[in-house]
């Protein structure tokens, strides 16, 4: 049971992390930081250049999140929550250099980062846009597109797990698709 408890918690999406730790979940706050740690950590190393520094910056940044955790709209909206740490992480790290440092310019600090933001942003409203397309199907077809396409369960395997007849399954996937295409273009 304990094991099952801990392989969901780590498939458990940052969405899903977020709205624990706002009910006060340490574990949930765990794996956030296990996630992301090294992103916060990294870029403001990167804008710092100093590992105390950017020590502070991550223990800030994951402090915030602990005791005021982003809207879970917020954080889709801005692209992946790696992004938004990034962005947090920077404006952290030159919040500090400019306390340090107040007439130094911070201007020409440029992130560097593994995840384009841009990108990601629009891909998440991609998939957003997908599952609210796929949960306006019917039931039925919800559940063999799933198995189709999610699980990679063959025609015939979805009608032997659905005790269906193959041609109903055939066809709840033809019109799932359909509609998923006819929505898309729409």
């Amino acid at each position: 049971m304990q094991r099952e408890t801990i392989e969901q918690d780590r498939n458990a999406d940052d969405c899903a992390l977020l709205g624990r730790i706002r009910e006060g979940d340490e574990q949930a706050m765990v794996l956030l930081f296990d996630r992301h740690a090294s992103v916060v950590y990294a870029v403001a190393l990167r804008v710092l250049s100093d590992p105390s520094g950017a020590e502070d910056v991550m223990q800030e940044v994951f402090l915030r999140i602990w005791r005021k955790p982003p809207a879970v709209e917020t954080a889709s909206l801005t692209g992946t929550l790696a992004g938004w740490f990034a962005v947090l992480a920077r404006n952290r790290a030159i919040d500090l250099l400019r306390r340090k440092r107040p007439s130094e310019s911070t201007e020409d600090v440029v992130l560097l980062s593994p995840v384009n933001v841009e990108s990601e942003s629009e891909h998440n409203l991609l998939l957003q846009r997908a599952r609210t397309l796929i949960g306006a199907l019917p039931e039925e077809q919800q559940t063999v597109l799933q198995l189709a396409y999610f699980d990679g369960l063959s025609h015939t395997e979805i009608a032997e797990r659905l005790q269906s007849p193959l041609g109903t399954i055939k066809t709840r996937l033809r019109r799932a698709v359909l509609t998923l295409r006819k929505a898309a273009q729409a």
